[in-house]
């Protein structure tokens, strides 16, 4: 009943990608790379601060829903958790949602194995899939999954896209629509014949953080605790281990600051002193005051995630949202 695919191990090796960011005039790293077992642990952390409101919002509206979205959410679906991490996100829905299988996707399947083997000592009879997977890039179902689905006599049942706490601000909006798009496609060709049964289709179950007051995303990104600070400088021993470089953490410095002009969060790793960075084939030379671009977190108003949805081919979505307006949940049938 408890399965793991390694897809990381067909996808290309991030070497190309990381050196080409770094080489940029303006440097950059994906935020993906966050994600090595320790930043796992990290995020983790962050999520408990009392600066970070967005986990604890997002889990209070499907607490305070679960009823309402229980009506609208196909029963019995297949659940696939992207980014599903220590899994306690996507285990909080099961009472309600009442899923067939759970599909648990990360991209760092050393973090998310012991966490799905716990939840698998506690729903032993729940067919789950812990698959290793960077989704940032195009993915489709293979036929390890295929054959997965059939041995638990699966098909038919409606596949949910869960998709929780605002990951997809880490995309531009050209690129989340991208995404949203493969989603889309992923879960309306896989819920085809639940829909001719009569059933509820498939559909994304997305959480998005809204604009709001500057000082509150501010203090969101610099906790006093410094853990998120901890969480940006691990990424550059993450990029160590990668590419052969070799990146001196004490020279390097979290940052982050609100662009109002584009409604979004944006961090950077900044050199505190000049520095060379040395990697296997080649290296680049840093100022001081030169910044490395590590994440954006766009946030959004309802009205344009609720037009990007339709833009990505979904049903009109329904919405769920906390007293103060700060977060949304969105139910895109697809």
């Amino acid at each position: 009943m408890l399965h793991f695919i390694d897809g990381l191990a067909k996808q290309a090796h991030p070497r190309d990608e990381l050196i080409g960011g770094l080489l940029k005039p303006a440097a950059q790293i994906s935020p993906k790379f966050f994600y090595d077992d320790l930043g796992s642990r990290l995020f983790d952390a962050i999520t408990e601060l009392p600066e970070y409101y967005p986990t604890r919002t997002e889990a209070a509206i499907y607490r305070q829903e679960a009823t309402s979205m229980a009506q609208v959410l196909p029963s019995q679906p297949i659940v696939l958790d992207l980014g599903a991490g220590n899994c306690a996100k996507g285990e909080a829905l099961f009472e309600w949602l009442k899923p067939a299988a759970y599909v648990a996707v990360d991209i760092s399947l050393g973090h998310l194995k012991p966490h799905l083997t716990a939840l698998h000592s506690r729903h032993p009879q729940l067919p789950k899939l812990g698959w290793g997977l960077d989704f940032s890039k195009p993915f489709n179902l293979d036929a390890t999954i295929q054959d997965w689905v059939t041995r638990h006599q699966l098909e038919g049942h409606p596949w949910v896209v869960f998709y929780p706490g605002s990951s997809i601000g880490n995309f531009s909006p050209t690129d989340a629509l991208n995404l949203l798009e493969r989603i889309r496609h992923l879960c309306k060709g896989h819920s085809k014949q639940s829909q001719t049964q009569n059933q509820k289709g498939g559909g994304l179950l997305i959480g998005v953080d809204n604009v709001k007051p500057v000082a509150v995303l501010k203090s969101a990104y610099n906790d006093a605790l410094g853990v998120t600070a901890a969480f940006n400088r691990n990424m550059l021993l993450h990029v160590n281990r990668l590419i052969g470089s070799d990146f001196d953490l004490a020279g390097w410095a979290h940052f982050a600051k609100f662009d109002e002009a584009h409604n979004r969060i944006e961090m950077y790793l900044e050199c505190l002193v000049p520095q060379t960075v040395h990697w296997t084939g080649g290296s680049r030379h840093f100022l001081k005051h030169e910044r490395i671009h590590t994440e954006n977190s766009y946030k959004w108003t309802p009205e344009a995630f609720v037009d990007l949805l339709q833009s990505a081919g979904f049903s009109a979505p329904i919405l769920w949202t906390d007293p103060q307006n700060w977060f949304n949940v969105y139910w895109a049938p697809c």
